[in-house]
């Protein structure tokens, strides 16, 4: 018997349309929903959100198989790298109680799991209500990523007190003594109706370079990944030898890493992947689906960034064998769902009730790749803070802003949801060439894979960029307005701009420029972040705020 790609009766979320007669569409809550019978044969590989089209025997190649014995049907509910925003966690929460109120007659095994980054920055009020947005949707188990470590260990330990779920993190060292050395598991094995399931998690290998300068990055080590990948081994194999043949691997390494684990690991099910924030969609051979050393068909999913998708991964195995026969990918978005009030109400206990700062009249919206297309989202945000701590420039990774200004009120968690990271301000000198250099490894982003790091967005400068990661010309703009060329091939050494930025980009993060940090050559330190200061420039506007594009930064071909 051939693996059964959207072998499974379709399910759909969109909750807040009407159902009409003879169409496939999940219900709503109070409905039975409506499916076809299950037909043994292979269907048409879809991303719709509409039932399977039956049709003739797939082209999927896959290993065949006996007809098994007896089978499993098992449910994953799963979520990656919502970066603590709250408006979106409130509305997968939404889809969460339309999800289990559809499926409560199903006897399939409900998982419900983190592939890490629900959180992000190191504000523990934005990292408790993370932990209770977990709480509240039942996750069981997460491999916590780069951002659940922007905070400190004693912070993360303490954060997760009132857990309900497991925080797991085979690939990382923890000393002895250390606050995260009981809070921190490698694996476990999750029991459902009887059925046993080995769970294996993994943060990112690039821990380090992802976070800032602080007691995390100093206190945790990570391993070399072809350690890792003997490490998973292992314990696979000890899951084999207890009986247990269902692996799921939660993994917030990235999706070449996580392809590369279903392809060299033997025993390995399915990977619950984040960080790189794919958007996976469906089931799709050699991207997704991949056949492992034992020749058994390996399932990754992964649902993009910022909470504006969660999944449903349904699942058929034999169960004497513990391969999967059938599966199905369901990729939703969360947009099609309201904000839970009940969860804001916790929202807003946590975090306070945000405070109106004024009015957006016109707006630009969200750019289509957040990682190297101008943003004036991100102009807007970098000009407050040159402006608030009157430096010549102002400087930031592009992708430490996540969210984007709408047109109509604007209130401090608005702002909160643009920049939700939470690093510390800092004031510094840079040179010329300094500068520049951070411009051209910024660039270099359009032709890297995933175009990480990001591009470079200033205040005070403006630039042209190439789409082969080229900088092609620099002026500096003082606060007069005053333009001023920069020779990008010979930057001046020994021209020094005040530079206010993060500590993140100041640690080095993204290797944009140096560590500042660690070389003691940050001027001034603050305790708050770039939110704070927007909402203050805001409030000094007392005008409506007009976010578009001034051309600051220029790509071409």
């Amino acid at each position: 018997m051939n693996l059964m790609i959207n072998g499974l009766p379709k399910i759909n979320f969109k909750a807040a349309q009407p159902i009409s007669a003879g169409t496939n569409q999940m219900p709503q809550a109070n409905q039975a929903p409506v499916t076809e019978p299950l037909k043994e044969d292979t269907f048409t590989k879809t991303n719709s959100t509409q039932a399977p089209v039956y049709s003739q025997p797939s082209v999927t190649k896959a290993p065949e198989y006996p007809k098994p014995a007896s089978t499993v049907e098992t449910s994953i509910f799963y979520i990656n790298d919502n970066h603590g925003r709250i408006g979106n966690m409130a509305r997968i929460y939404s889809a969460k109680k339309v999800y289990d109120s559809v499926n409560s007659n199903s006897t399939a095994d409900k998982l419900v799991l983190a592939a890490g980054d629900i959180s992000a920055g190191a504000d523990e009020h934005i990292i408790k209500a993370a932990n209770a947005y977990m709480n509240g949707l039942g996750v069981e188990a997460i491999s916590d990523g780069n951002h659940e470590y922007d905070a400190n260990p004693d912070v993360i330990a303490k954060s997760k007190e009132n857990a309900k779920f497991k925080s797991l993190g085979m690939n990382l060292q923890i000393p002895n003594g250390n606050p995260l050395e009981k809070v921190i598991e490698k694996s476990f094995v999750l029991e459902k109706n009887g059925h046993k399931y080995g769970i294996i998690g993994l943060a990112p290998p690039d821990l380090h370079e992802r976070i800032r300068d602080n007691e995390s990055r100093k206190q945790i080590g990570v391993d070399e990944f072809e350690k890792t990948i003997k490490d998973v081994q292992n314990q696979v194999d000890e899951f084999n030898k207890q009986g247990i043949n269902k692996i799921i691997l939660l993994s917030h390494c990235g999706l070449s890493k996580d392809q590369r684990m279903a392809k060299e690991i033997s025993g390995i099910d399915v990977i619950i992947g984040g960080h790189t924030h794919d958007l996976l969609k469906g089931v799709v051979e050699n991207e997704n689906l991949f056949y492992s050393k034992s020749n058994e068909p390996v399932i990754i999913t992964q649902g993009g960034k910022d909470g504006e998708y969660f999944g449903d991964l349904k699942l058929t195995w034999d169960n004497e064998k513990g391969t999967i026969i059938k599966v199905q990918n369901n990729v939703i978005s969360s947009h099609d769902f309201k904000r839970n009030r009940v969860l804001k109400g916790v929202f807003d206990q946590i975090l306070g009730k945000p405070e109106h700062l004024g009015e957006i009249k016109s707006a630009s919206g969200p750019t289509k790749n957040r990682l190297i297309d101008p943003n004036p989202n991100a102009y807007f945000i970098m000009d407050a803070v040159r402006h608030e701590f009157d430096t010549d420039l102002a400087l930031i990774n592009v992708g430490n802003v996540r969210g984007f200004f709408e047109a109509g009120p604007v209130d401090s968690r608005q702002v909160f949801e643009v920049v939700p990271l939470k690093n510390n301000m800092v004031k510094m000198k840079l040179t010329e060439k300094e500068v520049v250099d951070a411009l051209k490894n910024g660039a270099k982003s359009f032709i890297n894979p995933g175009n990480k790091p990001s591009i470079v967005i200033p205040s005070g400068l403006k630039y042209t960029v190439t789409r082969n990661g080229e900088i092609k010309s620099a002026t500096f703009i003082d606060k007069n307005g005053k333009e001023t060329q920069i020779d990008i091939n010979n930057p001046n050494p020994n021209k020094i701009y005040t530079v206010a930025t993060d500590d993140f980009f100041a640690s080095g993060g993204d290797n944009l420029i140096s560590n500042k940090i660690a070389t003691n050559e940050i001027d001034e330190r603050f305790d708050y972040d770039k939110d704070k200061l927007t909402c203050d420039y805001i409030k000094k506007l007392n005008q409506p705020i007009e976010i578009k594009d001034d051309g600051r930064i220029t790509v071409i071909d």
